[in-house]
């Protein structure tokens, strides 16, 4: 690549760097900078994870994004983006959060896995990652986007380290196989009220195969999964806004609940 190409992604990187810092919006980077392929908005994103790696940051986990149809169309996408999870990022059931920690947030209701055996092989065959699969946990994810009004194109999204905000684990941990993971029903509330509802097979048609999807992609790039890593496997439904005071509840057929609430 050439020196103007690489100073386009790391200006582009700079700017939603500029944004999280700071809590203030920017305009789409697609835009901006001229960010067109999801080869380059990866590059902008890997820029950022890096530097907050540098910074001390750790690596904990990794999301599959944009796995349900309600939430494509909310976004005006097509098809999945992926993002990396750092340690400041996750909070436990029942946690109290800072809203003001985050710019738009938008929670969505999801499956959890948590790796036991790291995915090394170049190639990973299907039986290879549910024998790597250790757990499953309900969890809330609450998605940020620096751009305004989320008003995005999958390559915003994408250099945005897939709109990566913070997710809550439920406390109780599951094995594969004591439930159906496609046929599970989701209830997300808000204050006590259902906003958002769906099923696991909203999830990219079974949260496995998302996650089987991150598993393979992650192993192509040189970056697999690994031993204790969390996997947020997708949302089962619609996403909602959330504002301070807030109380979320998630219920999801077969693996319990989880809560959190915004202070």
């Amino acid at each position: 690549m050439s020196n103007s190409g690489l100073n386009k992604l790391y200006a582009a990187a700079e700017s939603l760097y500029e944004a999280r810092r700071t809590g203030k919006t920017i305009d789409q980077i697609s835009v901006s900078f001229g960010i067109s392929s999801l080869e380059d908005a990866y590059a902008v994103a890997n820029i950022n994870c890096q530097r907050r790696i540098n910074e001390g940051g750790r690596l904990i986990g990794k999301k599959v994004g944009l796995t349900s149809t309600a939430v494509q169309k909310q976004l005006g996408v097509d098809q999945p983006d992926f993002g990396l999870l750092f340690e400041d990022m996750e909070y436990l059931n029942g946690s109290m959060i800072e809203r003001k920690s985050l710019i738009q947030p938008k929670a969505e209701a999801e499956i959890a896995f948590i790796v036991g055996k790291t995915l090394d092989q170049e190639k990973v065959s299907w039986g290879e990652f549910l024998e790597s699969i250790e757990y499953a946990v309900p969890a809330i994810e609450v998605v940020d986007s620096a751009i305004t009004n989320w008003k995005l194109t999958l390559v915003d999204t994408v250099a945005d380290n897939a709109s990566c905000g913070i997710y809550v684990l439920g406390d109780q941990p599951t094995k594969l196989g004591q439930f159906s993971l496609g046929e599970v029903e989701m209830t997300l509330y808000k204050n006590g009220e259902s906003v958002s509802s769906g099923r696991g097979t909203d999830c990219l048609g079974h949260p496995l195969r998302a996650a089987y999807w991150l598993a393979c992609t992650m192993a192509e790039i040189g970056e697999p999964l690994r031993a204790g890593e969390v996997i947020l496997s997708g949302a089962l439904g619609p996403m909602v806004e959330v504002a301070e005071g807030d109380e979320l509840k998630v219920d999801i057929g077969g693996l319990g609940s989880v809560e959190c609430t915004f202070v």
